[in-house]
C-alpha cells in the first residue's frame, strides 16, 4: 500500500474506443510507476454516460491496487476538478467530404470549452495532452482559454508518429525497435509531419549507415508513417484506437520522468522560435525532460535542406490552421 497522495487524472470523450483503451494501462501504473496512486476522472457527453457506467465497473472489476476512485460526470468543471495531468481525447471525428479546415472549426466550441474548464477547476500546475484531431490545433485553442495555466503546460500528441516510424525502420533494419532512437516528429500530427531519420541512430550507429537504401528512406518509409492512420482504417475499417492510446500512455509517462540520456520524445509544444519555426504555434519538436518533469526543445540538430523544407511546409500548414481559428483565440 502506497502512502503517496493520489494523482488525479482526467479523460475525456473516456468511453469512446481510445479513451476506453488508455484508462487500464494508466490505472495499472504505466504513467506514473508502481507505486503512485491515481484517481480517474472522466468525462463523456450526456448521451454516453451510460456507457462510461460500463466503463467505470470495468475499472473497478480490474481490482486495480493503484485505482483510489473512479468519478465519471459530464460537467466538465467537475471532470477537470484539481486535475494533475489531463488527456484531451474526445473530439469530433472528420465526416464524408469534410475539408480540414472544416473539422478544424467544428472543434474550435469543444476546445474552446474544455480550455476555460481547465482554466476554472484544474490545479494550476496541470499537464495537458491533446489527443483529439487536428491535436495540435485542438491545442493552441485549449491553451488560449486557460489563462491561469502556464501555456508550456499545453502539449499536443505526436508520440504515435513517432512510434510508427520506429517500428517501420526497427523491421527495415532487422533490429529490436528498442534499438532505435533518436527519431524525431517536426511538426503537424498530419500528412504534412516530417518523421527526420536523418539524425536518428541503430543502437551506436547512425541509421544511414544501417539503412543504406536512402530512396527507400526518403520515399516509402515518409509516406508510410504520413499514411498510416488512413492506411489502418482502410485495413480494419475503423481508426486506430490501441495505438492511439498507448502513444498518449507514453507521452504522458515521459513527460513524468527524465528521459534517458542520449535520447529524444516527440512532442508538439508551444514553439519558442526554435530552427525558425513560427513562435506560439503548437509544432512537434525532439524534445528531452528533466528530473523535474520540465522539457526543453533538443537546440543543435543539424536539418539538411531537404529536411528544413519539410519541416518548414509543417509549419506553413500550422500557420494556415491558426489563421483559420483566429477569431476563436484570444
Amino acid at each position: 500500500m502506497s502512502n503517496k497522495a493520489p494523482i488525479r487524472v482526467s479523460v475525456t470523450g473516456a468511453a469512446g474506443q481510445i479513451g476506453y483503451s488508455l484508462l487500464f494501462p494508466i490505472a495499472a501504473g504505466h504513467v506514473f510507476g508502481p507505486d503512485q496512486p491515481v484517481i480517474l476522472q472522466l468525462l463523456e457527453l450526456p448521451m454516453a454516460i451510460n456507457a462510461l457506467e460500463g466503463v467505470k465497473m470495468e475499472l473497478q472489476d480490474g481490482s486495480f491496487d493503484l485505482l483510489q476512485d473512479v468519478v465519471t460526470t459530464s460537467d466538465a468543471e467537475v471532470a477537470f476538478g484539481d486535475s494533475d495531468l489531463a488527456l484531451l481525447v474526445g473530439s469530433k471525428p472528420r465526416g464524408p467530404g469534410m475539408e480540414r479546415a472544416d473539422l478544424i472549426r467544428e472543434n474550435g466550441p469543444i476546445f474552446i470549452g474544455q480550455g476555460k474548464a481547465i482554466d476554472a477547476a484544474a490545479n494550476p500546475n496541470v499537464k495537458v495532452v491533446v489527443v483529439g484531431n487536428p491535436c495540435n490545433t485542438n491545442c493552441l485553442i485549449a491553451q488560449n482559454q486557460a489563462k491561469r495555466v502556464n501555456p508550456r503546460n499545453f502539449t499536443a500528441m505526436t508520440r504515435l508518429d513517432q512510434n510508427r516510424a520506429e517500428s517501420q525502420l526497427a523491421i527495415k533494419a532487422g533490429c529490436p525497435v528498442e534499438d532505435v532512437s533518436r527519431l524525431a516528429i517536426w511538426g503537424n500530427h498530419s500528412p504534412t509531419m516530417y518523421p527526420d531519420y536523418t539524425n536518428a541512430r541503430i543502437g551506436d550507429r547512425p541509421l544511414m549507415d544501417v539503412i543504406t537504401d536512402h530512396e527507400w528512406l526518403d520515399g516509402p518509409f515518409i509516406k508510410t508513417v504520413q499514411q498510416r492512420g488512413r492506411a489502418i482504417i482502410d485495413a480494419r475499417g475503423k481508426s486506430s484506437a490501441a495505438s492511439a492510446a498507448w502513444a498518449a500512455i507514453k507521452h504522458a509517462r515521459d513527460w513524468a520522468r527524465p528521459t534517458p540520456d542520449g535520447e529524444w520524445v516527440s512532442m508538439a509544444v508551444t514553439s519558442d522560435g526554435s530552427y525558425g519555426i513560427p513562435e506560439g504555434l503548437i509544432y512537434s519538436f525532439p524534445c528531452r525532460v528533466d528530473a523535474d518533469g520540465h522539457y526543453e526543445i533538443v537546440q543543435g540538430v543539424e536539418l539538411d535542406a531537404t529536411a528544413k523544407a519539410r519541416a518548414d511546409a509543417s509549419a506553413a500548414e500550422l500557420v494556415s490552421e491558426r489563421d483559420t481559428v483566429a477569431d476563436l483565440l484570444s
